[in-house]
């Protein structure tokens, strides 16, 4: 009996060494990666400034981008993955290889075709309707960027074959791949005598020449794993159709906190009064309540991708095993570990925007034509955003869930009716606190969306061990509230010497590593084990 529970416990260790191991690769590589993503922006700033060039090529680079965060990235992933672990289960890895070859030729012929109308039919409207030279650079601009779309949706695909196979760093490499060559790119063109136009044009090239790149890099890795592109395609015409059946619900589904975020910036940009004009009963909100609430969204974002799209990469193959094989006991323990860390990692993350949104928004904006009141602005964005981060990890974790179990409808009724309900907060709010009124209505809609899902996955699951989660949730928040009191004595301390940037920069460094300090040394005493585990290496897992 001792040893099947030895036995027991040691499989569990393993499995959550190799969760941890994986968590830690990409992670690690989306730090990287949306760091560099912050210095490209910065670069292309730096290049263009805010004129029509920058504007026109943003514009024309969000369509591929767009398709790439929800098709790439988020619906095909979460509806293909399972279809993938479900033929490897039953038929063999063969057959699931199979499957990948099939969907990526079919996706490679259908994205191709849809370009080239799209492309025929911009050419047209260039060629013979009457353009503006603005209208005309985005159109020129969007033409040319089109076929990084097959591009990059073919390239994630891959990447979810090799994360259903527990394969995770090349997946994750592949963005910063492709902030490494936009820099170099961007450094190149400033060598050369180019206009603006010109510049922008040679960009576009380089962004789709880097989309080659990143679906060349994992080929080697594929191959070895015994991926081949195989002629019989037109046989998994079923599973294909399965696949697409899968998609719609999902995109909708994980769109979630995108919608409301651009609801956000709508009602942002009808409600605010012109500059210089008072405000009215119906216009409360201040000049540049749209742009304020779009760096926020950056800066929340930027902990979301490291902690909740990461753990999320790396849990739902794993809970997709689980659900194709019945193992509903492992199945809960994952999810349940899952969210264990969504606690610890989530809750300092909240804490520490909503805490440090003033320094952060001075040191990172507050520079050329951004005001003190701009600051403030973005600084009352960053805080109330932050205050929903671990809900909106924790809801990334657990809509895995219900995906991997092939149910795609009731997280999307939930989230249909989130949608509502943030609508209705966001005219209540801006009457009653402002434009921060919008960002607090994504975060409470975050939260209510998180409780709703991990309340309603019970009756397709089973219970959720809630006493545990409570436990080491209330344990989470002692932490963080230990950390907070900690980073804020600090934060006081320095404040006399935050007179320039230097200072600024100085404050807001010590006190993130006084807030680091302190979380690792409470973590410890409250045995918060999950924390150790993040760092040291997987000697059980080997």
């Amino acid at each position: 009996m001792m040893d099947r529970e030895e036995s027991a416990d040691k499989e569990q260790n393993q499995r959550a060494g190799g969760l941890f191991s994986g968590l830690r690769i990409v992670s690690l590589c989306t730090l990287v990666s949306r760091v560099l993503g912050f210095i490209r922006e910065l670069a292309i700033a730096g290049l263009w400034g805010l004129s029509p060039v920058s504007d026109a090529f943003i514009g024309a680079f969000r369509i591929p981008n767009l398709a790439r965060a929800l098709f790439g990235e988020g619906a095909l992933s979460a509806a293909f993955t399972p279809l993938f672990v479900r033929e490897q289960e039953q038929l063999g890895r063969n057959a699931a290889m199979q499957l990948a070859s099939s969907v990526f030729v079919w996706l490679g012929l259908r994205l191709t075709a849809l370009v080239a109308v799209v492309e025929l039919v911009i050419a047209a409207t260039i060629w013979l309707a009457p353009l503006g030279a603005e209208l005309r650079l985005w159109l020129v601009l969007t033409t040319l960027m089109l076929p990084y779309l097959p591009l990059i949706c073919l390239t994630a695909q891959m990447g979810a074959v090799l994360n259903a196979l527990g394969r995770f760093a090349w997946p994750a490499l592949l963005p910063v791949l492709f902030n490494v060559s936009s820099l170099a790119a961007i450094w190149v063109l400033q060598r050369f005598e180019l206009t603006a136009e010109d510049q922008a044009h040679w960009l576009a090239g380089f962004v789709v020449l880097t989309g080659f790149l990143q679906l060349a890099a994992p080929w080697p890795q594929l191959w070895r794993l015994g991926f081949r592109l195989r002629g019989n395609w037109l046989a998994m015409r079923d599973r294909i159709r399965e696949l697409l059946s899968m998609m719609a619900p999902v995109v909708i589904g994980l769109s979630i906190t995108q919608v409301n975020t651009f609801c956000d910036t709508l009602i942002a940009l009808v409600m605010s009064r012109p500059q210089d004009v008072a405000a009215s009963a119906w216009r409360p909100l201040e000049f540049g309540t749209a742009s304020a609430l779009n760096l926020g969204q950056r800066l929340y974002q930027f902990p979301l991708g490291i902690l909740g799209v990461a753990l999320g990469t790396v849990i739902f193959p794993v809970l997709t095993r689980h659900a194709e094989r019945g193992d509903w006991q492992r199945l809960r323990d994952d999810l349940s570990l899952g969210l264990r860390l969504v606690f610890l990692t989530g809750m300092p993350a909240s804490a520490g925007l909503w805490l440090l949104a003033d320094p952060l928004a001075v040191v990172l904006f507050q520079r050329g034509n951004v005001t003190d009141a701009n600051a403030q602005q973005i600084a009352e964005m960053i805080a109330a955003y932050g205050l929903g981060v671990w809900a909106f990890c924790g809801l990334l974790i657990v809509q895995r869930g219900y995906y991997a179990i092939g149910d795609r409808i009731t997280p999307l009724r939930i989230g249909l009716s989130v949608v509502v309900v943030n609508l209705l907060l966001n005219f209540g709010l801006i009457f009653w606190i402002g434009g921060r009124g919008l960002a607090l209505s994504t975060s409470l809609c975050g939260i209510l969306q998180f409780g709703l899902c991990l309340l309603f996955i019970q009756g397709r699951i089973g219970r959720l061990p809630w006493w545990s989660l409570a436990s080491h949730a209330g344990r989470a928040v002692l932490a963080v509230l230990g950390m907070t009191a900690v980073a804020w004595l600090v934060l006081q301390q320095l404040a006399a010497g935050a007179m320039n940037s230097s200072g600024r920069l100085l404050q807001l460094c010590a006190t993130i590593l006084a807030a680091i300090v302190s979380y690792a040394l409470l973590a410890a005493i409250l045995r918060l084990d999950e924390f150790w585990m993040l760092l040291r290496p997987d000697r059980d897992a080997e």
